[in-house]
């Protein structure tokens, strides 16, 4: 058979394709770690409670997993919150998880089954402390809670940890003094705007869609954690030095806050696993939770606060194996 040679334009154009097929497998060969398949298998992430920022921000990771890693199967799990979560992945109930730095370290101090097991993968976002009330209430502070139907969060959950310890900083004995109740972000919006409740906590990421969508229905405020209450729960030392004395940004609920900052605290969320998690799929992970941050933080505001700089700091855990290969990898 005679050697056909395409034309001038022709011969380009393959030359062209040709170039462009090694410019893209050279892509990948930089991008994927040492040549490595994307993991399979089956994941168990544990993620919050429905209109909270854990089970959103866990449903568009998800989304980001099944590009990166489309023979991964993750599975969402709800929980209660920070509590709930860190004990399932210490006791293999789970594989990855997000919880606040306060509950970590709250079941480190007690020696949760597991505990020793329990690694880093990213330095998340903050969450902020949110005491809510009707706006013609009369509450204006942590004090005035005294003799009031209090939702305090789930059993489980970080809310119910920092609610407790904010009441007692502020001399309420949150079991006697208020009228405790359960309520978390799933259901205190709709107590308080049905008069079920005087007053509900909420901690996570800012805005929270649960709060956003009460703004749109009832009329609320937030009432101010100041300063003086964070230096007395620095007093009682142990996981307490998580908490931080912030404000809270007027962009968070606009038609609430009316320009205004709240005084407030703030505790740091991280991504976390367990030692026997196999390195590489911690590897992968980690790179899609911090690649994707654009993508999810159009929807998950939160998001936009993953910094590859300050992803490293997963303090109270150390980094797991394969979290420590992907930061050395992009490191300059």
């Amino acid at each position: 058979m005679p050697l056909v040679i395409p034309p001038p334009r022709r011969r380009r154009a393959v030359q062209g394709a040709a170039v462009g097929a090694v410019v893209v497998g050279l892509l990948l060969w930089w991008l994927l770690p040492l040549g490595e398949q994307p993991p399979h298998g089956t994941i168990a992430f544990s993620t919050g409670t429905p209109r909270g920022v854990y089970q959103e921000y866990g449903k568009r990771l998800r989304t980001a997993f099944a590009k990166d890693m489309p023979d991964l199967d993750v599975r969402l799990l709800t929980s209660d919150g920070s509590q709930e979560n860190v004990a399932r992945v210490a006791t293999g109930g789970a594989d990855f998880t997000i919880a606040a730095a306060d509950a970590v370290e709250t079941y480190e101090l007690a020696r949760g089954a597991g505990a020793d097991r329990l690694r880093g993968v990213a330095r998340l976002y903050d969450d902020y402390v949110q005491l809510v009330v009707p706006r013609d209430s009369r509450i204006e502070s942590v004090a005035d809670l005294r003799g009031k139907r209090v939702a305090i969060g789930p059993p489980k959950s970080g809310v119910r940890l920092i609610a407790e310890r904010v009441l007692n900083a502020a001399g309420i004995d949150p079991h006697r003094d208020v009228r405790p109740l359960d309520d978390g972000i799933a259901t205190g919006p709709d107590g308080l705007r049905r008069g079920a409740i005087d007053a509900f906590f909420w901690s996570g990421g800012l805005p929270t869609d649960g709060l956003k969508q009460l703004a749109s229905r009832f009329a609320y405020r937030f009432v101010p954690i100041e300063g003086d209450l964070v230096a007395r729960l620095h007093q009682e030392g142990g996981a307490t030095r998580y908490y931080r004395a912030t404000n809270m940004p007027e962009w968070a609920y606009p038609s609430v806050q009316h320009g205004s900052t709240v005084p407030t605290i703030a505790v740091s969320n991280v991504l976390m696993t367990r030692e026997d998690v196999d390195p590489t799929l911690t590897e992968w992970v980690t790179r899609t939770v911090i690649d994707s941050r654009d993508g999810i933080g159009a929807h998950v505001h939160s998001a936009q606060l993953v910094d590859l700089r300050t992803a490293i700091y997963t303090d109270p855990l150390v980094l797991h194996e394969g979290a420590r290969r992907y930061y050395r990898s992009v490191k300059p």
